[in-house]
């Protein structure tokens, strides 16, 4: 395959004739039966071509796209984004931390400049869509207006949808509330679902919601980097939206098609689920971390969770001691840390009284999306939380989750410690190692885990960094790392920003304080 001038596609066939079907075509050549053809390098020639098995064929977005913003795509984001453009309904597997979300806002952005979609609705945890849609928006297509429909007030998220921003952004769940209105409006063109895992069971609500706005000439692109990870049934739901001809009409036939039964409740896959699999969820790309040789070492990622109501009272009664406490008076980076400490304390879930008892705070939604964040990959996963309170809640959701989960803080002794790191790295008798920051002993290897989940920030830049070495050193099998800030607070926020900014212990505490109390 060879592109002309940016303008057309110069290949051989012994089979022209099949290709009369283009318009935009010529036979250049013909050698021993070998014909030159040139077609055309429109989009949908370029379509016409994939489907007529032609190898190789790229989008015209690859070099007639300008790709703004302040990014230079890397290789495979633009691979990514021609696959995207290609294909009205597919798959992209990309691992997490590869740059999928800007290869699909490039992918909409060409589409939209063809007039091909008028609107965009993008489907994601409520975790992301501020930090990872919104943002990566802002950072490249800033040209296109786009609004988060999330509001406590149901009515407010369909004015939101009347409001003809090109890119809505919603959560799975807050589908329901907008579905209507979507269908109403009749523009949303092209649906983009990431974490797509969350739609694997076709009884759900969220899946028949998505279903149902979902018309025969609609774009849907579905986003996963683990998809059925957990049983090969999982990607039952997932291929009736994309490539429904790729399974059954009902899921009974499709799990007996991949899976043997065992017992009365034990079911086991059979030899070929991985390639029944492989072949419904088609078209698909997929770029691993370690394909990825142009991502940078360590990449963080931010995963915003909104306060519970009653986090947010206590969060508030406790600054307004603060700065009372504080008035006229001068803060050392002592009780600046104590004062801060106290505020991390109630934004994770647990605060300790005078009397050092713990006094438990509403937190499911962390806990739900640091569920998410296990849930979208594979491998071992070490999880960093300051306080002890944090642990124990971590560790009691994750085992009633079934998920085999491992402790180290500052009362497990040095013996049990040796043998939790043993079974971390070389067993799978461990999947997550939640620990405690002040218990992490420079120079510990974990690096069977390739994903650094801190369950809030730090009170130190140089413990930040031991933490993430743990993972981050020699012995590491992936190329990549993936480092997951979970947020809420606007203390936590500006302690994440100052961890990774480098700042020095003492200023950051001291002038942590003075802001965040001065601040309501």
């Amino acid at each position: 395959m060879e592109i002309i001038d940016n303008k057309a596609l110069l290949f051989r066939t012994r089979s022209p004739d099949k290709y009369n079907v283009i318009p935009k075509h010529k036979i250049v050549s013909e050698e021993d039966g070998v014909y030159q053809i040139a077609v055309y390098w429109g989009l949908d020639e370029a379509r016409v071509l994939k489907n007529l098995g032609v190898k190789g064929i790229q989008s015209p977005i690859v070099r007639r796209y300008k790709w703004p913003g302040r990014y230079i795509p890397m290789a495979h984001q633009i691979e990514t984004s021609s696959f995207l453009t290609l294909h009205r309904r597919a798959f992209c597997f990309n691992d997490p931390g590869t740059g999928k979300t800007l290869s699909a806002l490039w992918a909409l952005d060409y589409l939209m400049q063809r007039g091909d979609v008028r609107r965009v609705l993008i489907l994601c945890p409520l975790s992301i869509m501020h930090s990872a849609w919104m943002g990566d928006i802002n950072n490249s297509i800033i040209h296109r207006s786009a609004v988060v429909a999330h509001h406590a007030v149901s009515s407010r998220r369909i004015e939101m949808i009347q409001e003809n921003y090109e890119i809505v952004i919603a959560n799975y769940d807050g589908l329901n509330l907008i579905a209507s209105e979507i269908k109403n409006d009749g523009r949303f063109d092209l649906v983009i679902v990431d974490e797509g895992n969350a739609y694997k069971n076709t009884q759900t609500r969220r899946w028949k919601a998505l279903a149902s706005i979902i018309k025969p000439d609609t774009y849907l692109w579905m986003m996963t980097g683990t998809p059925a990870s957990q049983s090969p049934v999982d990607a039952y739901g997932l291929a009736r939206l994309v490539n429904p001809g790729g399974v059954p009409k009902f899921q009974t036939a499709w799990r007996d098609k991949v899976m043997n039964k065992i017992s009365m409740f034990k079911w086991a896959p059979k030899a070929d689920a991985k390639e029944q699999v492989f072949d419904a969820l088609q078209p698909a790309i997929r770029f691993s971390k370690e394909q990825c040789l142009d991502l940078p070492p360590v990449i963080t990622m931010t995963r915003e969770v909104a306060m519970t109501a009653q986090q947010n009272k206590y969060y508030r009664l406790l600054k307004e001691q603060l700065m009372f406490h504080a008035a006229g008076a001068t803060i050392s980076a002592v009780n600046a840390g104590v004062a801060i400490n106290k505020l991390l304390q109630i934004s994770c879930g647990a605060a300790y009284s005078d009397d050092q008892e713990v006094i438990e705070f509403d937190c499911a939604p962390r806990l739900n999306v640091l569920q998410e964040i296990l849930d979208e990959t594979e491998r071992k996963v070490l999880i960093f939380a300051l306080f002890r309170s944090s642990i124990s809640s971590i560790v009691s959701h994750l085992e009633k989750q079934g998920i085999a989960v491992a402790q180290i803080h500052g009362d497990v002794s040095a013996s049990k410690r040796g043998h939790i790191i043993h079974d971390f790295q070389t067993t799978p008798a461990v999947r997550v190692l939640v620990m405690q920051p002040q218990a992490t002993a420079h120079g510990l290897t974990l690096t069977a885990a390739d994903t650094v989940v801190f369950y809030g920030p730090l009170m130190s830049v140089e413990m930040y960094t031991q933490c993430i070495a743990r993972a981050d050193r020699k012995g590491q099998d992936s190329d990549k790392v993936t480092v997951v800030h979970i947020e809420s607070s606007p203390i936590e926020k500006k302690l994440f920003l100052a961890m990774k900014s480098k700042v020095t212990d003492h200023a950051l505490l001291v002038g942590m304080f003075d802001n965040e109390v001065k601040n309501k």
